[in-house]
């Protein structure tokens, strides 16, 4: 169903970005203007002490410096509270006090279906929990007494009791009014072997699971008979119910993750029920599977940073392995997961009872990264005596890193684990280079780099070399575009929004422009950041040479001109970081035990930055600043000393 523009609108004029995003932040008022509507805060979507998370309330977007979350006032209600966008409208129109347009029949009939559906769930809920305080239920209440729950811990999370009675549940909500099949449809009954139909639960202690809302749409049913087939029933997928999409007590723990309380998942309801008692409130739990690939990304929503609470015997670690690969390929920079190591044969229920918070906070202080979990296992059983079992070796923590998506995450695993290589193994022995594995020309001695190269006298004259690098030069071309034709900025909006600046100070900068009220008066714009007193001073990098002959700063040319200007200087920086990201990728495969395709890949980079450089030239570019990072490219590869991948004599 498509809203109406009209009631978006209105929605949008009566609630304020900023009133919405209040709720989950705590402005920075020394930097928040609120007269411009330009409010500033610690980014509510990951872990920060400084303000870099932005909200323009004439605009109505926001923008986080740090982790690059972007939206507007329905994407960040999609965002903080995980539903989709009609829910999050709906959220919001309640909020406002407007009423729902009215929706195409089909989306009105399920709508009113999965109302249905909850409203029964919620019937049962009730149900369960007077079943537990009956007598029939006392069996129930001394196994939560000897686990040690309290009462106002069973009410909190609503623990019920199913008992042994057939149709029990079935018959009171028939008796209520609901229809049989509805009954089954939310998963509450099932039919049974002799053809009747029968409760899902019978005989068990019932744990309600309620989605990020707070609505009732499913349940999890311990056995109280030990000889039961299974000790753990959960809903069947239904139209309210997906398991791999949600997780146990999702809404209280992502409540308690905004205070600042580590987030942790354990493995079972028992689990999440005993370290909401003993304070660790920010509990979650799968819903009887393994974590999914969804659960994760929504764990990753709540916290930067979830804690994987392990059971302390092999099959928990097996299980928190299963995780880091699941995980490996999905994360960002930024996002990360740690696991908790348990004692042998303790679980976090087991832990808490015998030994109390304080244990179980002293391993959450001994978390350890997944790194450290997946290098253990790559290592484990493990000798490393001859040269094939170390290529061997090697080639497997290439493939454990070729995993990983995220290419600044890449890079990371790709450092750690050549430094934990490099600990294992220790200093390796030089190689020389001879024969026709020379890489370079000449006779004698095996070469050798002996220090850094003197510069060119054009190296020493460029601006790179007085602390200007080429990608700062071209991204002051273009702040000074914008600064000098700022018409040209609503349409560049978009495209630099996120732009990744080299510069502190360029990021700064960049911010404000795009901040600024729209106009197309230079003069103006220029009178707004220096009203703002937190970007620093334009006269500067106006007055660079580079700058001064860009386009926009020449008399007689168009705005057209200067847009071309900045377009070009995009496509070059990203040429140029496209080659960077290879070249660092190749001598991160090469740390880590060789690549035969070093050379062409190293060749193949510097290809195209030349190709870079040689657009620069043609067009009256800074030669001088081109030469400079030529002569730099190849310090840093005597540095890296990458020829000494060559054969030995």
């Amino acid at each position: 169903m498509r809203l109406p523009d009209s009631f978006l609108d209105e929605l949008r004029n009566r609630l304020p970005l900023s009133q919405v995003v209040g709720r989950k932040v705590m402005w920075d008022m020394k930097k928040t203007n609120q007269a411009k509507g330009d409010w500033w805060a610690p980014c509510p979507f990951h872990q920060e002490k400084t303000a870099s998370f932005h909200v323009d309330d004439r605009k109505g977007f926001f923008y986080c410096f740090g982790c690059q979350a972007k939206g507007n006032l329905f994407r960040f209600v999609q965002d903080t509270e995980n539903v989709g966008f009609m829910e999050a409208v709906e959220i919001l129109a309640g909020e406002a006090g407007m009423t729902m347009p009215a929706r195409d029949l089909q989306a009105a009939q399920r709508s009113d279906r999965r109302k249905q559906l909850s409203d029964l769930c919620e019937d049962a809920v009730r149900w369960f929990r007077l079943q537990l305080s009956r007598n029939g239920g006392a069996g129930a209440r001394d196994y939560l007494r000897g686990r040690g729950l309290t009462p106002e811990t069973a009410k909190r999370f609503e623990i019920g009791f199913a008992p042994t009675e057939r149709d029990g549940l079935r018959r009171h909500l028939i008796d209520k009014g609901a229809a049989p099949d509805l009954i089954e449809a939310a998963g509450l009954a099932t039919p049974a072997a002799d053809g009747d139909v029968r409760d899902r639960f019978i005989n068990r202690l019932i744990f309600p699971i309620r989605d990020g809302r707070g609505r009732a749409i499913g349940f999890g049913g311990r056995a109280m008979n030990p000889n039961a087939k299974a000790k753990y029933l959960n809903s069947p997928e239904t139209e309210l119910f997906d398991k791999g999409a949600n997780l146990y007590n999702l809404g209280p723990a992502r409540e308690a993750a905004g205070k600042g309380r580590p987030l942790l998942v354990a493995e079972g309801y028992m689990d999440v029920i005993a370290l909401a008692q003993a304070g660790f409130e920010a509990a979650v739990a799968p819903l009887g599977t393994a974590i999914t690939e969804r659960q994760l990304r929504l764990l990753w929503q709540v916290s930067p940073e979830p804690l994987i609470a392990l059971d302390g015997d092999a099959a928990g670690r097996r299980a928190g392995l299963r995780v880091a690969d699941l995980a490996l390929p999905a994360m960002e920079a930024g996002q990360a997961l740690r696991f908790v190591l348990l004692p042998e044969g303790q679980d976090p229920d087991d832990l808490i009872r015998d030994a109390g918070a304080d244990a179980f906070t002293a391993l959450i202080d001994r978390a350890v990264p997944m790194a450290t979990l997946l290098w253990e296992r790559v290592t484990a059983n493990r000798v490393l005596d001859a040269p094939e079992r170390r290529a061997a070796f090697d080639r497997d923590l290439r493939a454990l890193i070729k995993q990983v998506a995220d290419p600044a995450l890449r890079r990371a695993y790709a450092d750690d684990f050549a430094r934990r290589r490099q600990e294992l193994l220790g200093p390796q022995p030089r190689r020389e280079v001879s024969g026709s594995d020379r890489p370079w020309p000449g006779k004698g001695r095996p070469w050798q780099p002996r220090g850094p190269l003197p510069p060119s006298p054009t190296a020493r004259a460029s601006a790179m070399a007085t602390g200007q690098s080429p990608d700062a030069m071209m991204e002051q071309v273009i702040l000074a575009t914008l600064v000098l034709r700022p018409a040209l900025i609503p349409s560049l909006r978009d495209t630099l929004d996120g732009h990744p600046w080299s510069r502190p100070d360029h990021a700064t900068l960049a911010a404000a422009v795009l901040a600024a009220p729209d106009t197309a008066d230079s003069a103006a714009l220029r009178k707004n950041l220096s009203d703002r007193g937190d970007t620093p001073s334009l006269e500067p990098m106006l007055s660079l040479p580079h700058v001064r002959i860009t386009p926009a700063g020449r008399p007689g040319t168009d705005d057209a001109a200067a847009a071309e200007c900045i377009e070009d200087m995009l496509n070059r920086l990203d040429a140029r970081r496209g080659a960077d990201r290879e070249r660092r990728e190749a001598l991160e495969d090469y740390d880590l035990g060789g690549d035969e395709t070093l050379t062409w890949r190293l060749a193949e980079a510097n290809r195209r930055r030349d190709a870079v450089a040689r657009a620069a030239r043609d067009e009256g570019g800074d030669e001088d600043a081109d030469e400079a990072e030529r002569s730099a490219h190849l310090q840093r590869l005597l540095d890296t000393r990458v020829w000494e991948k060559s054969k030995t004599r």
